[in-house]
């Protein structure tokens, strides 16, 4: 079944999250090739980099909320931070109130998946959300992963979710990157991704490859601007 203009547009962030993790990985594979041929790269940073290539997190793939439902089976954290927008879930009604932002879910945070179902939302009365549902300080909430309409689903939960724990994924980072990402907090000599599983994705400044750009970043109302060079954080400031 076609997916209407109102679809598409109550998708918009979950594609967005898509693309952006998509775009982002091809530049890296193009800028790892051409920075392995540079003599003045820094040796340590380099091998972090081509290790950073190979991994390949787990994925689930679902399609309905049977597959969806595999959440449930193991933590899950938070791709990309300060960006999916979380509502209080009445469990016993099985309804979520849209009308209410309770918060945004933040980088790497952890979660334990209760359950995945479905709402209908006053905003988008035709469509129904499929929502992850998760307690947080003894209160149930519901963040959407997809969209159903005349039972075709669209779930991007493998775009927002990891289903391992990323520390195991990136173990070859250091203690001291670690502690700062755990901190939500970026320091100079930091890649791009872990600048993002710091503080969330960043908006090109003006032009530049992966890894050799200016970014800015929201990071949740408390604004940087990061400079990299050779995928290496060189410069940070405020953002406005």
């Amino acid at each position: 079944m076609a997916v209407d203009r109102e679809f598409q547009k109550k998708l918009q962030i979950f594609l967005a999250v898509a693309i952006v993790l998509a775009g982002g990985r091809a530049a890296y594979i193009v800028y790892e090739r051409r920075a392995a041929m540079k003599e003045d790269a820094k040796p340590r940073q380099e091998s972090a980099l081509k290790a950073d290539y190979y991994v390949t997190p787990k994925k689930l793939h679902p399609y309905d909320l049977k597959s969806a439902r595999q959440l449930s089976e193991q933590p899950v954290w938070v791709k990309v931070g300060y960006q999916l927008t979380y509502y209080a879930y009445d469990v016993q009604r099985g309804k979520t109130d849209f009308s209410h932002e309770a918060g945004t879910l933040l980088p790497l945070q952890k979660l334990a998946i209760q359950d995945v179902a479905t709402d209908v939302s006053p905003q988008a009365p035709g469509i129904k959300q499929v929502l992850a549902r998760f307690a947080l300080e003894g209160k149930s909430y519901a963040a959407p992963i997809g969209a159903e309409k005349g039972g075709e689903f669209k779930i991007y939960s493998d775009d927002i979710f990891f289903v391992e724990d990323p520390h195991g994924l990136y173990k070859h980072w250091s203690a001291d990157v670690w502690k700062m990402i755990d901190a939500h907090e970026v320091q100079a000599g930091m890649s791009e991704l872990q600048a993002s599983f710091a503080i969330g994705l960043g908006v090109p400044e003006g032009s530049g490859d992966y890894g050799s750009r200016t970014l800015r970043y929201p990071n949740g109302g408390k604004p940087l601007i990061i400079t990299y060079q050779n995928d290496t954080a060189v410069a940070i400031k405020p953002g406005s």
